[in-house]
């Protein structure tokens, strides 16, 4: 958990990717069906991370394999408050990914900020 806490804690997850297991799964706050592949989950993370504004992560409570890490943020001027459920598997990978955001007017805020990147995160993929 430390290298991915890092890299979001320098600024730059551009190399998510690396930390992922191939047949990663994400579970997201907004969206009914979970996404599966190293390839979408950096995308998403990614894009997550162009939505998030002044984001921290406040708390981590570890119980390998799994850490949840609490975060506030910001999200079109709204405050937001949320989990990142993480599952590492045997060589250390994140192979499971689960994010819970509160109130809700911050969560249909992110819902609406995300479907705008989906056309960002869809040329990543392509």
């Amino acid at each position: 958990m430390k290298a991915f806490r890092e890299l979001v804690e320098a600024g730059d997850v551009s190399n998510v990717e690396a930390l992922l297991a191939l047949e990663v799964r994400f579970t997201s706050p907004v969206a009914f069906k979970p996404y599966d592949g190293a390839p979408m989950v950096a995308a998403i993370l990614r894009a997550a991370f162009r939505v998030f504004e002044d984001f921290t992560y406040v708390r981590e409570v570890t119980d390998a394999p799994n850490s949840v890490l609490e975060f506030t943020a910001t999200v079109n001027g709204l405050a937001i408050n949320g989990v990142d459920m993480i599952r590492v598997n045997a060589d250390g990978l994140i192979d499971d990914f689960k994010v819970m955001v509160r109130p809700l007017s911050a969560a249909t805020a992110l819902a609406e900020r995300m479907g705008v990147e989906f056309a960002q995160i869809a040329a990543e993929l392509s």
